[in-house]
């Protein structure tokens, strides 16, 4: 018997919360005026949970606020506040993405249930093990996972939770910094640009590539995994996730609808052992319609580069209609694919600039004739063979709104009863619901039937009257005899002491910040419980626990300063060498060739070796090939390779993408086995000597020279565009070949590499440098400074570890640096996200 999944939708207002408890949902996530990834939607202020969660209880739905979102140092205080309130509110769960945060709650309030966002870039079973290891009791798993690696997880022992439906991230979540490069709007802090959606130029060594009229290359389409919902199923997924909390109440009542409806059919299927049947077409219209960007299964049945990104938009379609065949003085003639009625909106699609494109409501329907309102439309910009999408349906917006225009019948929970009794005692009647049972008894005792005996049916008429319940009668099971009596307000009077009783059960069985037993929300997302406790407790009720866990660094021995070089190739190895670089950390595309850079290392210097920035399922091949090359020590990138490598014999240090940006977090991960991490680089100058108050400095180290890898992504911009293939294996490696880089609006040519996995890097192509706040660092006792080297060739790398080896040493101030840097880098620097 396979268990029923959680439909788990978005909220971000009053009204989405509304549409999803009245189409089916389960479970709600909505966010709050701080700490969410949304920070753009309407959103819920704090002192409404009260009301929320008292209306998701109302329908037995549950109710988790999205936490999702880093926590610099001096928001901790705030942050344990809110957990405190959001605990006493009934929330169900949070959903976090600092593993700073979770640690926090775990002692703060621990009735809270932890689920990990996908922010956290959960990717492999061994980065699962990391996240329990905080107290997590769900984990939100990475988009970019196909059926096949999802088989590989332990989700009969650990409840996961996958995206089925809604916008697709190119980049990997928690793994973006572009709008943080470009803007310093992080997307870690609730604030993603959507930079992904804009058009770009593809430059392949150096010269424009003719890519006809896709310019949206970084825009995948929409995720629709609905016809992977019955594999999903099998594969014990416990809660199935809809994206949207930017989106409209009809999109929230129209995909959780149709979802709620594909759960159904595949429940029946599954349990019959029967075939669920096609999807209906007027679901696959709702979904079209209400929001599109084309729909698509993502990554679920693996990587297909030519199917992810069609590059020709990046905003909403909706329904294809089909190809202009004629164009008129005031309607255009086309062969629809799909019902169009006056009053529907239309885009016209040439290929172009998505910014200027014509477009409409339509006037009249005539055959194949569209008709438009005189001056609607300047038909010169429209041409024979345009697309035409269908944008806006008013009959269905209708529609779903009225699904949600009157608040829904209340849910009600199956319960048997068992009646039984005789003459001369009380009549007895227990009451079973799930797990729970109780029982009560009549304060008169039966009699002898004189006229009317109590009959199976005036029982199950009297007993059946719960509408002001959250029950309702199932099956009644009757152990009497047949010339008995009772009052009927005895009766009465009975059935409501034993739904009292039932009430009373019922509360008490709560799991922690869980729902009741015996609604329509799978066991398996609230009955498996993970030991949380990684720490001994500090728990206080009369003093704040963060006050226990946050202390002041101690002092410690001020070593001298010492810069750190990242390098790319071998040519850069060589110059680092040569400068007496004593710490380089080796980042090669072919970690084959790593065993040859330790070996030309030596003892000349510390050789950390890089790990992948994502692993998978089914790659620690990656990790022993780290390993069998017997470097110094390993730069950690992932949580997956925490787990691998804390019990081997290496140095380990944690880079930028473990999203170290508070003392918890870093705590967290020094227990794990990390001797040096790199700060968050979300954090400004002020809020990385926040961090340094906390934590001994000696433990970190800041980058304080790079191009800032903006998107890290599964996408292949070598195999979508330049090749016909859809994955490593038949796209003939173009990357081996090319050099490829991506022009945008303003000019600029972001580079792009692959990496070991042929997941795809781009980098900003403005170095940023840090130079002018290293005076202040040092002050605060930071010791460690990175230089990263991308594409430099020797005199370039050469000039730059001089040029901040002086920096540190105190030889030259920083903006003598920054005067220098600007002179010899022909693409330009930033002052970048330190200010």
């Amino acid at each position: 018997m396979y268990q029923r999944p959680e439909l788990l939708s978005p909220a971000g207002n009053w009204e989405c919360l509304r549409a999803a408890v009245a189409n089916g949902a389960n479970a709600i996530y909505f966010g709050l005026e701080r700490f969410n990834a949304r920070m753009r939607a309407d959103n819920f202020r704090t002192e409404e949970l009260a009301e929320v969660i008292g209306y998701l209880r109302h329908y037995g739905v549950r109710g988790f606020v999205t936490f999702n979102t880093l926590i610099f140092t001096d928001e901790l205080r705030e942050a344990e506040c809110l957990l405190r309130t959001l605990e006493e509110a009934g929330v169900d769960a949070i959903i976090v993405q600092d593993p700073g945060l979770a640690r926090l709650a775990r002692e703060v309030a621990p009735e809270l249930e932890l689920h990990a966002s996908t922010q956290m870039t959960i990717t492999s079973p061994e980065g699962l093990q990391l996240a329990r290891e905080l107290g997590i009791t769900r984990a939100v798993l990475a988009r970019e996972l196909s059926l096949r690696e999802l088989k590989r997880f332990p989700t009969d022992e650990f409840p996961v939770e996958v995206f089925v439906h809604g916008a697709l991230c190119v980049a990997y979540s928690g793994q973006c910094l572009t709008s943080e490069s470009l803007g310093q709007r992080s997307a870690n802090r609730g604030e993603c640009a959507q930079a992904c959606r804009l058009p770009y130029q593809l430059l392949v060594d150096g010269r424009l590539k003719d890519l006809g009229d896709k310019r949206f290359l970084l825009s995948p389409q929409d995720l629709a995994g609905i016809e992977e919902i019955p594999e999903l199923i099998r594969l014990g997924v416990a809660s199935f996730k809809i994206e949207g909390r930017l989106k409209s109440p009809e999109y929230v009542a129209a995909v959780t609808r149709v979802y709620r409806d594909a759960i159904d059919r595949a429940m029946a299927s599954l349990n019959s052992e029967t075939d669920a049947g096609e999807i209906p077409d007027h679901d696959l219209y709702s979904l079209e319609m209400t929001f599109s960007r084309g729909l698509y299964s993502g990554w679920l049945h693996g990587v297909n580069h030519q199917r992810l990104v069609s590059g020709r938009c990046g905003k909403k379609r909706g329904a294809f209609i089909g190809f202009v065949q004629k164009v008129g003085r005031d309607f255009v003639e086309v062969d629809p694919e799909v019902e169009l009625k006056p009053g529907d909106g239309v885009v016209f699609d040439a290929g172009k600039d998505t910014e200027h494109e014509q477009g409409g409501r339509i006037y009249e329907v005539r055959s194949r004739q569209l008709l438009f309102r005189n001056g609607q439309i300047d038909f010169q910009q429209v041409n024979i063979g345009d697309r035409l999408w269908k944008t806006d349906d008013p009959a269905l917006n209708r529609q779903l709104r009225n699904s949600f225009a009157r608040d829904p019948e209340r849910a009600r929970i199956p319960v048997d009863m068992e009646v039984s009794g005789r003459s001369g005692s009380p009549l007895r009647l227990r009451l079973v619901c799930g797990d729970q049972s109780c029982e009560a008894s009549s304060e008169l005792n039966l009699s002898p039937a004189r006229t009317s005996a109590l009959s199976g049916a005036v029982l199950r008429e009297q007993l059946s009257r719960l509408g002001g319940t959250r029950y309702i009668l199932r099956k009644l099971d009757l152990q009497l005899p047949d010339d008995v009596f009772l009052p009927m307000g005895m009766i009465n009077r009975l059935r409501r002491d034993a739904v009292a009783n039932l009430d009373v059960a019922m509360e008490s069985d709560r799991p922690a910040g869980g729902e009741l037993r015996g609604t329509l929300a799978p066991p398996q997302s609230t009955n498996k419980q993970v030991s949380p406790p990684f720490e001994q407790r500090v728990r206080s009720s009369s003093k704040s626990v963060l006050s226990q866990l946050l202390v002041d660094a101690p002092a410690c021995r001020q070593p001298s300063p010492e810069l750190i070089v990242l390098c790319r190739n071998f040519n850069q190895i060589e110059v680092a060498l040569e400068e007496r670089v004593e710490t380089i950390y080796v980042d090669f595309e072919d970690v084959r060739l790593y065993r040859q850079a330790v070996d030309r290392i030596g003892d000349c210097a510390h050789a950390f070796l890089a790990t992948p920035r994502i692993q998978k399922s089914g790659e620690q091949g990656f990790f022993r090939l780290i390993e069998n090359a017997q470097p110094y020590g390993v730069l950690i990138r992932n949580l997956g390779s925490v787990s691998f490598f804390r019990d081997k014999r290496f140095r380990l240090h944690g880079d930028f993408s473990l999203n170290v940006a508070n003392p918890l977090t870093a705590g967290f991960f020094v227990r794990r086995g990390l001797d040096q991490l790199t700060i968050s680089y979300d954090l400004n100058l002020k809020e990385v000597l926040s961090l340094l108050r906390y934590q001994p400095a000696n433990r970190f180290e800041l980058t304080i020279h790079q191009h800032m890898p903006m998107f890290h992504m599964e996408h292949c911009v070598f195999a979508a565009f330049l090749s016909d293939g859809t994955d490593y294996t038949n796209c003939g490696r173009p990357c081996d070949r090319h050099e490829v880089k991506l022009r945008d609006r303003v000019g600029s040519e972001h580079l792009v590499k692959p990496d070991v996995g042929c997941r795809n890097t781009v980098f900003n192509s403005r170095a940023q440098s840090g130079a002018q706040c290293a005076q202040v660092l040092l002050a605060a006792g930071l010791r460690r400074f990175r230089v990263e080297l991308l594409n430099e060739n020797r005199s370039e790398a050469r000039q730059l570890i001089r040029v901040y080896r002086r920096l540190i040493k105190g030889e030259i101030p920083g903006e003598e640096v920054w005067r220098e840097i600007k002179v010899h880098l022909q693409l330009g620097v930033t002052k970048g996200t330190l200010e």
